[in-house]
C-alpha cells in the first residue's frame, strides 16, 4: 500500500536538509501538509524554509516522543540514525520510518515506469561512477536523470515525463530507510571502514550497502573485494569487474604487447593510457562504469568516448598544478581509509613518492591499514583533531610532521617533495573540524597551490 496514499493521514519529516525540503516539496505537491522537525535547536536554513514553506509547522531541538508517536508515517533525512531512542519507539509501536529514497520507489511504482535504474554505492568511487554513467546516458542520447547522495534529491527528478534511465548514488544512510526499490542493475562497488560513528561495527555497516541489491535484476559486484558480492540467488544475472584480466563477458584489464587495456573478456576496449582520470582507483571506476552502461544497454562507443575525456570528479584525485617537478593532487572528497589507500595506490609509482596531507575528523575510524601505503610516501604532513593519530600509523616509517592549517601544511609539503613527486591531499578523515564541509577543504588547497604557482611562474 502507498505510504502516501490519504491525505488525512499526520505525516513528519525530519530534518531541513536539501532532502528534508525535497520531501516537503514533493509531499505538498500530492496534497500534504507535513509537520517538520529537526534536533538542532537553530538549523541553518531556517529563516529561508519558513520563507518558502510558510504553511508549513517547524519543531526545533530535541526530537520529541509525543510528536513522533502521533504520526502516521516518519520521513527522515539520511543525517537521523534509526538508532536514535525516539525512533526506535517509533518503530516499536508500528510507525513506518522511511527516507526520500522510499518514496521515489513507490512513486515509480505507482506510475507504473518503465524507466531503467541503475543504483550505485560502495565506501568510495560512488560519485565518479554515477557521474561518468550519467554522462554515458547522456552521450548516447538516452533521456537519463542523475541524483540521490550526489547532486539532485530524488524526490526532484520525478517530473513527468520520466526519462528512459535513472542513475542514483546510494549511501548507506539512505538504504536503511529503503524497502522497494527494484533497480535494474546494482553495485556495491567496494567496502572499506567509515561511518564507524554510526555503525557498530564493519557487519552493520555492510549489511546496510548489501540492501541495494533487493529487488534488482542484475548486479555488478568487484571481484577482488568479497564484501561487494552480492547475496547467492539461482536467478540473478552478474557481472563482475577487476583489475585482472577478464573471464569471457566480464570487465577487466588485459596486456597486450606491454600496453594495458580495459577489456571485456578477450575484447581490447580502450587503452589505459587513453582515458582522462588518472590513478588505478580509477580503472576500476571506469570499468564498473562499463558493465553498468552494458547492462543497461548504452552502445559502448558512446561509453568510452565519454572515458577519453572525463577528467574525474572536483576534490577526487583532482590534478591542480605542477610546481618545480612536483604535482599537486586535490583529494579532498578522501574521507576515509579507503579512499585515502585508494588515492595512494593508485597514484604512486617507483618512481614518484607521495607527500600525504591527511587529518581532520576521523568519525571513530581505524587508521592503521593505512600503514600497508607506507611504501608509497615520502613523508605525511598531519592536520586537524585526527592527524597525530595518522601520523602514528607512519612515525615509523617516514618523516612525519603536524601543520597548524592548510596553508602550512602545504608549505612544509613543498619542502618535503623531491622533484618527479605527488603532493596529495587526501585526509581519510572528514572535514567538521575545520572546514564546512569536504568541498572547502579541496578549494583551500587548490586557492594556496594555485596561488603558488602563478606566483612561481611570475618569478616571485
Amino acid at each position: 500500500m502507498s505510504l502516501i496514499a490519504t491525505s488525512s493521514q499526520h505525516k513528519v519529516v525530519i530534518g531541513l536538509g536539501a532532502t528534508g525540503k525535497s520531501v516537503v516539496r514533493y509531499l505538498l505537491r500530492h496534497g500534504h501538509t507535513p509537520l517538520v522537525v529537526d534536533s538542532r535547536d537553530n538549523p541553518p536554513g531556517l529563516t529561508a524554509f519558513n520563507r518558502e514553506f510558510p504553511q508549513i509547522s517547524v519543531e526545533t531541538g530535541p526530537l520529541s516522543v509525543n510528536t513522533l508517536l502521533a504520526a502516521s508515517l516518519i520521513i527522515a533525512s539520511p543525517g537521523i540514525s534509526l538508532s536514535e531512542p525516539v525512533l526506535q519507539q517509533a518503530i516499536a509501536e508500528g510507525i513506518p520510518v522511511v527516507g526520500d529514497i522510499e518514496l521515489f520507489a513507490q512513486a515509480l511504482l505507482r506510475k507504473q515506469s518503465t524507466a531503467k535504474l541503475a543504483a550505485i554505492t560502495g565506501s568510495n568511487g560512488k560519485s565518479t561512477v554515477t557521474t561518468l554513467l550519467g554522462k554515458m546516458a547522456e552521450v548516447a542520447g538516452v533521456p537519463v536523470r542523475v541524483g540521490g547522495n550526489i547532486g539532485v534529491p530524488v524526490l526532484d527528478l520525478l517530473d513527468d515525463p520520466l526519462p528512459e534511465l535513472f542513475v542514483l548514488e546510494l549511501s548507506s544512510f539512505q538504504l536503511e530507510t529503503t524497502y522497494s526499490l527494484a533497480p535494474t542493475v546494482a553495485t556495491v562497488l567496494n567496502m572499506s571502514a567509515d561511518h564507524m560513528d554510526r555503525y557498530p561495527s564493519m557487519v552493520e555497516y555492510h549489511r546496510a550497502k548489501q540492501r541495494i541489491y533487493r529487488g534488482a535484476e542484475a548486479f555488478v559486484v568487484n571481484r577482488e573485494d568479497p564484501l561487494s558480492q552480492g547475496p547467492l540467488s539461482r536467478d540473478r544475472r552478474e557481472t563482475s569487474f577487476g583489475l585482472d584480466q577478464p573471464d569471457l563477458k566480464q570487465f577487466g584489464v588485459r596486456k597486450v604487447g606491454g600496453e594495458s587495456w580495459l577489456a571485456q573478456g578477450n575484447e581490447n576496449l580502450l587503452p589505459v593510457g587513453a582515458l582522462a582520470m588518472v590513478g588505478k582507483h580509477n580503472i576500476a571506476n571506469a570499468l564498473a562504469a562499463l558493465a553498468m552502461g552494458r547492462v543497461v544497454g548504452l552502445p559502448m562507443d558512446a561509453m568510452l568516448s565519454v572515458l577519453r575525456t572525463f577528467p574525474g570528479l572536483t576534490h577526487r584525485c583532482e590534478r591542480v598544478a605542477d610546481l618545480h617537478g612536483v604535482t599537486y593532487v586535490n583529494d579532498s572528497k578522501g574521507t576515509n581509509v579507503g579512499a585515502t589507500q585508494a588515492a595512494l595506490n593508485g597514484l604512486a609509482t617507483p618512481v614518484r613518492k607521495i607527500v600525504l596531507i591527511a587529518g581532520g575528523d576521523g568519525k571513530g575510524a581505524d587508521f592503521s591499514a593505512l600503514g600497508k601505503s607506507a611504501d608509497t610516501l615520502r613523508g605525511m604532513i598531519s592536520i586537524g583533531v585526527d592527524g597525530d593519530k595518522i601520523a602514528q600509523v607512519f612515525a615509523d616509517q617516514c618523516t612525519t610532521i603536524r601543520a597548524d592549517s592548510m596553508a602550512d601544511a602545504v608549505g612544509k609539503a613543498r619542502t618535503m617533495a623531491h622533484s618527479g613527486d605527488y603532493v596529495l591531499l587526501s585526509p581519510a578523515c572528514a572535514s567538521f573540524d575545520m572546514y564546512r564541509n569536504f568541498e572547502a577543504r579541496g578549494d583551500d588547497f587548490r586557492k594556496i597551490v594555485t596561488a603558488l604557482s602563478e606566483n612561481a611562474e611570475a618569478g616571485q
